[in-house]
């Protein structure tokens, strides 16, 4: 019972639901929602990155991902095309999403300045991990070996906006989510 009283518990289970009903499809379509991923590893380092068993929840979320690609691969029809010898550095990736929200955390705030700051946060962080990972996949997949840096750089940036704009809308609702609790909670402590 005192689990299921506990904010981390629902936290991690929260992201957990999150990335796993989401991962399928990087984009979305009419009927699915975008890939949550970067938004649930920078939030689980923002909200969870300094509870005890931080390390923990980023491993789990780590073995989620791994764990839903080889579902949607092997059983979804999903192409394994992006499974190289780079996918590894996904681990990289997401790790820079959740030390940089986990860094952020102490300045957060409802403010202003504070939703600003978060803002820039995610933008940073989610840059850093589509920089991590197409580099790696430019370097390791052994697909491109005939096109120059200048090219994947062309052809890899026309999507950077989308996954960066997915992240801050994940955020975004994060933190209504959060604003909305608040003012239920605030209610109920005023009656």
């Amino acid at each position: 019972m005192k689990l299921l009283q506990n904010r981390t518990f629902w936290l991690g289970a929260a992201l957990v639901m999150l990335m796993g009903a989401t991962r399928y499809q990087h984009f979305g379509s009419a009927l699915t929602l975008p890939d949550a991923s970067y938004a649930a590893f920078f939030l689980g380092g923002l909200f969870l990155g300094r509870v005890r068993g931080a390390l923990l929840i980023l491993t789990l979320l780590l073995l989620e991902a791994a764990l839903v690609d080889f579902y949607a691969i092997n059983f979804r029809e999903i192409s394994g095309w992006c499974v190289t010898s780079a996918y590894s550095f996904l681990v990289f990736a997401y790790a820079a999403l959740w030390f940089v929200g986990r860094w952020f955390a102490p300045r957060y705030d409802l403010s202003a300045k504070g939703l600003l700051g978060l803002t820039v946060a995610t933008v940073v962080a989610g840059s850093a991990a589509f920089v991590i990972a197409n580099v790696s996949f430019y370097l390791l997949a052994g697909y491109f070996d005939s096109m120059s840096v200048v090219e994947y750089v062309s052809r890899v940036s026309q999507y950077y906006g989308s996954y960066v704009a997915v992240a801050l809308m994940y955020v975004g609702l994060a933190v209504g989510v959060q604003m909305l609790s608040g003012r239920v909670s605030h209610a109920k402590d005023a009656a």
